[in-house]
């Protein structure tokens, strides 16, 4: 069988403790309606850990004229469980755009009740709260905090390529490599150049749409469920 992987896929393999994952113009839809492609996912507590704060951000390289898609629903996946590998439940939170200046918000339980709502408009950058304030919500342009090395990037693909050939892989789908050739692929990636120059953000300066919402955690889980393995989904043609 002949084994398929990604430069990013190949990052884990290098350094799984230090990877982090984004995603920016890389599916066929992408062009077509840029603010369904999600760019980055966001999740984490309050300092009391009563609120659970949830960003997603879309539409890569955004400009003054992006606007969130007013046919397409923004729904954070949300399961909760009391252990690792534990029995799931999922709770979630959907969203949906009428204008660039109206919105309207739910936590839906499992068995598809609405257990918060809120609707206005999302664009203060104090967001539009509930009425029982268990739910608020911001929407708008924000910079793009994903740092890319895009030379670097390029340089570690072509070195890659050149190499696939003679590559062999284990059974996580990792290239077997010595370490000085691991070393110096993770020295490529976060390079500007192959001379080992300081990287730089090639984001710096650029904008994507943020979804960000803050949520009672008691609405997003059972009672005794600590974990939460959150992920997000955008659902075009309503």
């Amino acid at each position: 069988m002949k084994k398929r992987w990604t430069l990013m896929a190949l990052a884990a393999c290098l350094a799984p403790a230090m990877v982090q994952a984004a995603d920016h113009l890389d599916y066929p839809g992408a062009s077509g309606d840029p603010t369904t492609d999600i760019t980055d996912v966001f999740a984490w507590t309050s300092d009391d850990a009563t609120r659970v704060r949830l960003a997603m951000n879309v539409a890569a390289f955004a400009t003054a004229e992006t606007a969130f898609g007013t046919a397409a629903q923004y729904v954070f996946h949300v399961g909760n469980t009391d252990a690792f590998g534990g029995a799931t439940e999922e709770r979630t939170v959907l969203c949906q755009f009428y204008d660039a200046d109206a919105l309207e918000c739910w936590v839906q339980g499992a068995d598809g009740a609405v257990l918060a709502y809120v609707e206005g408009d999302p664009s203060d950058p104090a967001g539009v709260t509930s009425a029982d304030g268990d739910l608020r919500v911001f929407a708008g342009p924000r910079n793009d905090p994903f740092f890319f090395e895009l030379n670097g990037f390029n340089n570690t693909r072509a070195t890659v390529l050149g190499a696939a050939g003679a590559l062999t892989f284990d059974e996580a789908g990792c290239p077997a490599l010595d370490e000085a050739t691991s070393n110096a692929l993770v020295g490529l990636l976060t390079s500007d150049d192959a001379e080992g120059a300081p990287a730089s953000d090639d984001f710096a300066g650029s904008n994507v749409l943020s979804l960000v919402l803050e949520v009672d955690r008691t609405l997003l889980t059972r009672t005794g469920n600590d974990v939460l393995a959150i992920w997000g989904s955008t659902h075009r043609g309503l």
